[in-house]
């Protein structure tokens, strides 16, 4: 069934969601600040708006921001002109704490948000096999499902609301502490005389593989994957030392690991992308 959906967030993740939400049937009212993304959408059957808030009337508002800084930037604005009835489906990796802040701008007292965040590139999105994880009340779930199965295949639902956070988190933790295992034993390898190449490729039939080898081969090795993944990690890992605080949590066996390691991954995560593309 057809809805409209308001979109906020279309870069380079956020483009191809709402090219897909057009295909399989769907209005996209989209706010973007750039005048060739706005052109593109427009051209492929969006309806770009001049002001923020007018995403607000829809069935869903869905928002692909960067961090929890640009959430707070951007979707006060939109919570406040919410009917009731809409849900607010949010793909950022951030913190909980964050999603409940918006609770203050709603006229309700608190915002039917699913929190959704997910693994993928752009061509996963494409190819409609992005994975997102969902937490949130069941109605609002299954409302956020029907919409995000135009590019998302598997939806995994995690539970309540914060939940669906909670668990990308420590899978990016995990992700950083594997990754940074792979590049150490890449660069023990170059000192055996092993080619990157050799090893990353014994690694993906071997017990010693683990999915960071796959995604540092498909970057085209070491140095490229490290340069593309290093400032969505440190954000990353920053919000799961304030998720640790929050709920009293000890992570610090796996942020030790997680910051251990060829990439500075303990470095500050004040590295902003631009808000709306």
């Amino acid at each position: 069934m057809s809805a409209t959906i308001g979109f906020v967030g279309a870069g380079r993740i956020g483009e191809p969601m709402v090219e897909r939400l057009l295909t399989v049937g769907h209005r996209v009212r989209c706010y973007a600040r750039r005048p060739e993304v706005r052109q593109r959408l427009s051209k492929a059957g969006a309806q770009p708006v001049d002001v923020l808030s007018d995403i607000a009337t829809s069935d869903v508002v869905v928002s692909c921001l960067y961090s929890d800084a640009q959430v707070l930037d951007v979707l006060p604005e939109v919570v406040g002109a919410m009917d009731t009835r809409t849900v607010l489906v949010s793909h950022t990796t951030g913190t909980p704490g964050t999603l409940a802040r918006l609770d203050a701008f709603s006229g309700t007292g608190q915002v039917a948000v699913v929190d959704a965040p997910f693994s993928g590139t752009p061509e996963t999105v494409r190819a409609g096999r992005l994975v997102v994880y969902a937490g949130g009340e069941p109605e609002h779930v299954a409302t956020a499902r029907r919409v995000v199965a135009a590019y998302a295949d598997p939806v995994i639902t995690t539970g309540t609301r914060g939940s669906a956070l909670r668990v990308k988190l420590l899978n990016n933790l995990l992700f950083a502490a594997f990754s940074q295992l792979t590049l150490a034993g890449l660069e023990a390898g170059r000192r055996l005389g092993i080619e990157d190449s050799a090893l990353l490729e014994a690694l993906a039939a071997g017990s010693g593989g683990a999915t960071a080898g796959r995604y540092i081969a498909d970057r085209g090795g070491a140095e490229a994957f490290a340069t593309a993944v290093t400032p969505f990690l440190r954000k990353d890992l920053a919000a799961c030392t304030d998720i640790a605080a929050d709920d009293g949590v000890d992570l610090s066996v796996l942020l030790a690991a997680a910051r251990s390691g060829p990439m500075r991954l303990g470095d500050d995560p004040n590295f902003e992308k631009e808000a709306v593309e």
